[in-house]
């Protein structure tokens, strides 16, 4: 297989990416069974549209951890963690994909306690590569829509309305 190579970036790139998507959710289970789901063995696993999700460096987990994810079965993305706050926030840089679709992409997950069980925001970064410059500026439908499949596989994993 062959890889494109990402540009790397900071946890700034979450608040200063071309383009931003942020999915707030309340799901009615406690935030370390959230976590779990997250950062856990089989990270994401109950999501349709990912699979084989898998770490690439040995526990315990924190910034510098690798992990490779495959999407749609056609993207295959090698991911680094560049924040970890075991419990409550990890955000990671997609370092190779499979497909040149980005020249950075990343996601950062944010799991807080409410009243009622775990509010996690799932926030996703990218700026395309010069290939896909103009089409994503004109329409964020493919990504936004697989983006929200992926919110409504996690909102009936853990029994939310």
């Amino acid at each position: 297989m062959a890889w494109s190579t990402l540009e790397p970036f900071d946890v700034s790139f979450f608040d200063t990416a071309p383009h931003r998507h942020s999915f707030p959710m309340d799901l009615p289970v406690a935030p370390e069974a959230v976590w779990e789901g997250l950062a856990g063995g089989a990270p994401l696993s109950w999501c349709r549209g990912l699979n084989a999700g898998r770490y690439t460096s040995p526990s315990p987990h924190g910034v510098g951890t690798t992990r490779e994810i495959t999407a749609l079965r056609l993207l295959h993305l090698r991911e680094e963690f560049v924040r970890w706050e075991e419990g409550t926030r990890h955000s990671f840089c997609v370092t190779q994909a499979s497909l040149p679709l980005f020249r950075r992409f990343g996601e950062d997950y944010l799991v807080e306690p409410i009243a009622n069980g775990t509010r996690f925001t799932w926030t996703f970064a990218f700026e395309p590569s010069p290939l896909f410059a103009r089409p994503a500026a004109l329409t964020d439908f493919p990504g936004r829509a697989f983006m929200k499949q992926l919110v409504n596989s996690t909102k009936r994993h853990f029994g939310a309305a």
